[in-house]
């Protein structure tokens, strides 16, 4: 991942396939606040992590998501939502339980959405997460 200042704010870029395509980046911080777009169990060569998996992907992509985060000052006690998208919300314990290793165990706690999507980009992503972080200044 590659951080660079651009239009008075600060983007990181995780250098995936359709970063330059589409034209976006994995997060941005705006002051206090940061964003990161939604994100997937995907490698830096483009391949799908956990294929069938869904707690293995959901877990992948929260460590993604804590890199991006971290390479921006915040971290995982920062983030004050999460988004979902699954393509299979019966499976809703198994993205439940990666999100609460990451979440439940604080007392600042993220609200949090689930819902589930008729498809992602790719038929072997199971599921694609947002964030909005909120760093307190020291």
């Amino acid at each position: 991942m590659t951080v660079r200042e651009v239009a008075g704010r600060t983007q990181v870029s995780s250098g995936g396939p359709w970063e330059e395509s589409v034209g976006y980046v994995r997060a941005v911080r705006t002051g206090p606040h940061i964003h990161v777009a939604g994100t997937t169990a995907t490698d830096p060569e483009g391949e799908i992590v956990g294929a069938g998996d869904a707690y293995g992907q959901a877990r992948y992509t929260f460590l993604k998501i804590r890199a991006a985060l971290e390479l921006l000052g915040a971290g995982m006690t920062d983030v004050v939502r999460t988004r979902m998208f699954v393509t299979d919300i019966g499976r809703w314990e198994e993205f439940g339980r990666a999100h609460g290793e990451f979440f439940a165990g604080g007392g600042a706690r993220p609200v949090a959405t689930m819902v589930e999507v008729a498809r992602l980009i790719d038929p072997a992503m199971l599921i694609e997460i947002e964030v909005e972080a909120y760093v307190v200044a020291q």
